[in-house]
């Protein structure tokens, strides 16, 4: 995911593009196109150095990764075998125990958070991501969680799912965006596989590039003021390639609303500056993409994929972080 005014480091570039192999990367941003998803640049050769013998009492790749209770990893690729140990023997559980994932993995296993953990650090080593980047996104990932969250507040009628739910996860989207369009039915299909802990908050978020993000964005504020915000919603990701003025009225007539009255909102700007006060509230999130997530706040990196499995793993995480005061749960 390219992001406006920033380079990546070189190393979580390549976690990343490795990342984007194995699991959907998807996003636009302020400063593309995004026609297609970004491509790996070529990486200097590093400078040839004498070949050095591995330590005399080196344990074979695939040790530490034995007799862990209730996890095998011995269908995975033997260099992502010998990563995935690395991992294991050198980063430390995020559950609050003075162990390392591994040490937590064998010793400890009731701990829920040590599996999640693993999961991902074998994700990224069968997508090819050294050792060492693997820990530094594993780090940069946690982190997150400690970070200032900003307080999102959307309109209940663009929301689905309970209310009440311990979790709302927002999404700031632009209805011309070719990766919101792929991303769309697997968040929807979340939220509601989740509904009774995640409630769904969808926030138009239109993109400079697109020339009827606007329009777009500013009907569906319309239809939610008619009672058919998710209909209206649905619809223009539907015709996304074409939403010129005409068709976003011709689009309102066959959803049974009238779309004269829609022509006229839209000429007069009626629902400008609140679509202007969303785009406000997510460039104060740090919003520069779409589409972005933020799970109580707390932003989800698109570029570490988009993938049920993904979503889920953060969701238990957010889960445990709040069951416990704004904590990882001690094993």
């Amino acid at each position: 995911m390219a992001k406006t005014g920033a380079v990546l480091p070189s190393r979580r570039n390549r976690v990343l593009l490795a990342l984007s192999v194995a699991l959907m990367a998807v996003a636009c941003s302020k400063n593309s196109e995004a026609a297609a998803p970004p491509q790996p640049a070529a990486s200097k050769p590093a400078p040839a150095a004498p070949p050095t013998p591995p330590p005399a009492a080196a344990p074979a790749s695939g040790d530490a990764l034995s007799g862990i209770p209730g996890m095998d990893f011995s269908a995975l690729p033997s260099a992502a075998r010998r990563e995935l140990s690395t991992v294991l023997s050198d980063e430390f559980c995020y559950c609050g125990c003075p162990h390392t994932l591994g040490q937590c993995l064998r010793g400890h296993t009731t701990c829920k958070h040590a599996r999640r953990m693993a999961r991902v650090a074998a994700q990224q080593a069968v997508a090819g991501v050294p050792a060492t980047d693997i820990i530094v996104a594993l780090s940069e990932y946690y982190a997150a969680f400690r970070q200032p969250r900003p307080k999102l507040e959307v309109d209940p009628r663009m929301c689905m799912g309970d209310a009440k739910a311990t979790v709302t996860l927002v999404e700031f989207f632009d209805f011309e965006c070719p990766y919101c369009g792929k991303a769309r039915p697997l968040i929807e299909a979340f939220a509601k596989k989740n509904a009774s802990k995640v409630r769904l908050c969808t926030v138009p978020f239109p993109l400079p590039m697109h020339a009827n993000a606007v329009p777009a964005g500013q009907a569906a504020l319309w239809a939610r003021d008619q009672g058919k915000y998710w209909e209206m919603h649905d619809a223009l990701f539907e015709n996304a390639q074409n939403l010129a003025p005409a068709k976003i009225i011709e689009i309102a007539n066959k959803l049974g609303l009238k779309g004269a009255e829609l022509q006229k909102a839209l000429q007069a700007g009626t629902y400008a500056k609140e679509l202007e006060k969303y785009k406000a509230l997510a460039l104060s999130a740090k919003v520069n993409s779409t589409p972005s997530l933020f799970f109580n706040g707390r932003h989800y990196d698109a570029q570490m994929g988009l993938s049920e499995d993904a979503l889920t793993h953060s969701l238990e995480d957010e889960l445990e972080w709040r069951a416990n005061g704004n904590a990882w749960a001690a094993d």
